[in-house]
Order: C-alpha cells, then structure tokens, then sequence
C-alpha cells in the first residue's frame, strides 16, 4: 500500500514526499481512511507507530478545502515536548498554505501566545492546563473547531489534566470528528471516549517490539549503590551519548547535578524546570553540549535523539512496555545500542515481564566490588489519593449525576467498540 492510495490532495501529497514517506504504518493504514471520511475514531497505539501522520495528514487535508484564521482543530497532548514535536510536523504539512499552527503550553509568555492566536491560526496543539488558561481570560474562541485530537489520552489521565480536558469540551461544539490515541485503555479514559465519541471507528496496532539492535543488561545492585554504579560506568564507556531514567523529578534533578560535579557533560530534563531550561537541556543534548541526560519518563516523551548510544534505567520502569520505549531510545536506523538496568531485590516481578516482552533474558553484568554507598535523600512522593480523611469518611454518598441523552447513546454506541455494556462496565 502506499499513501497515493489514500488520494490526498496535491498539497498533501506533495508533503508526503518531502517528508521521505515511502509507505504507511500500521495505524496510518487503518486509521487515514475512515478519518477522511470524517468519522469518530480511538486509537490504541503507542509512541512511535506514525500516529501523529495518521491523524494530522486527514485533518489537514479537510482544513485545506475550508476558510483559514480561525481555530478548526485542536489538539490536546500531555506535555510540552509532545504538543512542539506535534506542531513542527504540522508546520512542515502545511508549509506553502494559507494554513497556520502554533503550540500553546505553560512555562512562557501568556501574553505573546494570545498575540499569536489573536492574529489567526487553523491549529492549535496544546497542554490542557494552558490551553484552559486562555479560555478562562476568553481570548480564544472554540466555537468553530472541526477537528478534536487527544494524543496520549493515558497519560494526560496519570497527570491529571482529565478535569480540565473535560471543562474544555464544554467550549466545543457538539457537531465535530473526534479521534482520542492513547497506548492503553484505563477506565476513566475509556469512559471518556464513550462519552465524546460518536459511532467511532477502533484501530489498534500490536505492542511495539524491542528493536534487535539493542544488547539489553542488568546490574543486581542496591538502592544505595546506583549512583556509584552509574559514575564506573560513565567512566569506563568514555564520550557516549547516553540517556538516563529516573522515576522522580527530584532525583533527576539531583542525579544530573552530581554527575556535573563529577565533570560529566551532564543536564536534566523533567516537569518542574521553566520552558527556557527545558529547552536549553533538550538543544545541548541535541547539538552535543551535553552528552548525558537525566529525565524522568514523562518528560522523556516528544524526545527525538539520534545517536543515543546507551540507555540506562537508574530505576526499574513501571511496566515492560515503558521498558521497551526507553530502551527503543538507542539502537536506531539499524545502530547498535546497548541498554543498562539497574534492579533491585524488589525488582524481580518487573524483571521477569521485562524478560517475557523481550522474548529472551537480560544478560547479567557484575557490579564491580567495594562501589561506596551514599545516603539515600529521595524524598518520599506525597500521594492524596487512596486516602481518606475522618470528614470524607463521614460524608454522605453522593448520588450519581444524571447523564445526558448524547452521553447515554454514545455509550450504547460505544459498545460495540470497546466490548462493554451501556453502562461501561
């Protein structure tokens, strides 16, 4: 199959060609056809399949046959990394049109974003916190958006941004294509999909697989002897470009700042850093001014790196799928990469899903003998949910919230997509 089956306009084509497409991607196969139709569509893929191409081609595509200098699409992302790398391919689809994007996020000028919007754009990709910002002060009218994109609906959901998409939907008119991407299919997002969409289209492409360029170790360590581990092994690989996983901000922070002491070209990259740090971290990782990073996963996504040479997973990822995207980081365009994971005794259960999803074991590395130990200073996370207090407990149940009509059919509808019963369950 190749995109001219799609029979795009001759922009778009155009386009296409400039990028270096040759053919599409699983999900651009399905998902591109039944998008042109202007149907509803969820798409359970992952970071890496083409989903953005297979969204954003059918959506530029009807933008080009309507009136530009008013917001017609908007698209809503996790992070700021994300909502850029989304807008840049968007400004490369529709550069030589009367069309214009911009990316709307926190951690810059307001005021200058406003300006922009105030001038005319067709697209808007945007970070709902922001985005809700702006709506707020009233300076951006949604009333006319053709197109609803959520990319990333899961992780919008763990960063809680799902109260605020949902006070954003209320700016909308009901008469649009929506289409919501997201790796997997938690309840609330699975609720909300039934809710905003209507008689959609389900694509789903397999879990993405380790690339075979990678060699895959692990280091059985204590919690007190990764950083010393992490310091030998800078050491003894030399100038690599690496990349480093932490599972906090805090110890992304701290981690990057004593491998600086220790006279490594080193940076961060996590959520509580200003927009201008967050990029100058990303620019000197690019261009080489830094040749290590510390981040954490979320903030992590939207990168694009090449020459990574080694990945190290200072802490165990959550799932084996989250393994299998950090460690798709190296070991690309047919490179070797190599990826080091540091477990603990607690790590076991992750270790052996990790090992299932690569369909072999890790080889074992030994850590080297008398590795000094350091005084553990992560902080404890400050986590409200799951625990009540005396008021809640001795609240009365509330009953549950009528639901309206549209909502009521979508689910019905919605059935048969998601394999539930109207009410969801």
């Amino acid at each position: 199959m190749s995109f001219n089956d799609f029979q795009f306009r001759a922009h778009i084509v155009g386009a296409v060609i400039k990028c270096g497409f040759v053919s599409p991607t699983p999900i651009q196969e399905q998902a591109i056809r039944p998008l042109l139709e202007r149907r509803d569509l969820v798409g359970l893929a992952q970071t890496g399949t083409g989903k953005t191409a297979a969204f954003l081609l059918p959506t530029i595509h009807h933008l080009l046959a309507g009136k530009a200098g008013h917001v017609r699409a908007l698209i809503m992302a996790p992070t700021r990394e994300l909502a850029e790398q989304i807008h840049a391919f968007a400004e490369q689809i529709i550069a030589g049109t009367s069309l214009r994007s911009m990316a709307v996020y926190g951690g810059v000028s307001k005021n200058n974003q406003i300006n922009t919007l105030r001038q005319g754009v067709d697209i808007v990709v945007a970070c709902p916190g922001r985005l809700l910002d702006i709506l707020r002060d009233k300076a951006i009218n949604l009333g006319r958006v053709e197109h609803l994109i959520l990319d990333e609906a899961d992780h919008m959901f763990d960063q809680g941004f799902l109260p605020d998409i949902r006070k954003i939907l209320g700016f909308l008119p009901v008469k649009r294509q929506t289409m919501v991407f997201s790796a997997t299919m938690p309840a609330e997002i699975r609720r909300l999909a039934e809710e905003i969409l209507h008689n959609p289209v389900a694509v789903q492409v397999s879990r993405i697989k380790p690339a075979d360029t990678v060699e895959h170790a692990i280091f059985r360590t204590r919690q007190n002897e990764k950083t010393a581990l992490l310091l030998h092994l800078l050491k003894e690989k030399g100038d690599t470009t690496t990349l480093v996983f932490t599972r906090t901000k805090f110890k992304a922070k701290n981690l990057a700042v004593k491998l600086a002491k220790s006279g490594f070209r080193a940076t961060a990259l996590q959520g509580n850093m200003s927009q201008n740090k967050r990029k100058e971290s990303l620019d000197g990782f690019k261009n080489g001014t830094f040749n290590i990073m510390v981040a954490t996963d979320i903030a992590a996504r939207g990168i694009d790196v090449s020459g990574i040479s080694h990945v190290v997973n200072f802490d165990m990822p959550d799932t084996a799928e989250a393994y299998i995207h950090r460690t798709g980081r190296t070991g690309r365009a047919l490179c070797s990469g190599k990826a080091f994971t540091f477990a603990t005794a607690d790590d076991d259960r992750i270790v052996r899903s990790i090992e299932k999803s690569l369909q072999k074991n890790m080889l074992r590395e030994t850590v080297p003998a008398s590795l000094p130990e350091e005084q553990e200073t992560e902080r404890p996370q400050q986590r409200s949910y799951g625990k009540r207090t005396a008021q809640q407990k001795n609240r009365a149940p509330q009953k549950k919230a009528f639901q309206p009509k549209r909502i009521r059919q979508n689910r019905a509808q919605a059935a048969s997509v998601f394999g539930l019963n109207a009410q969801g369950k």
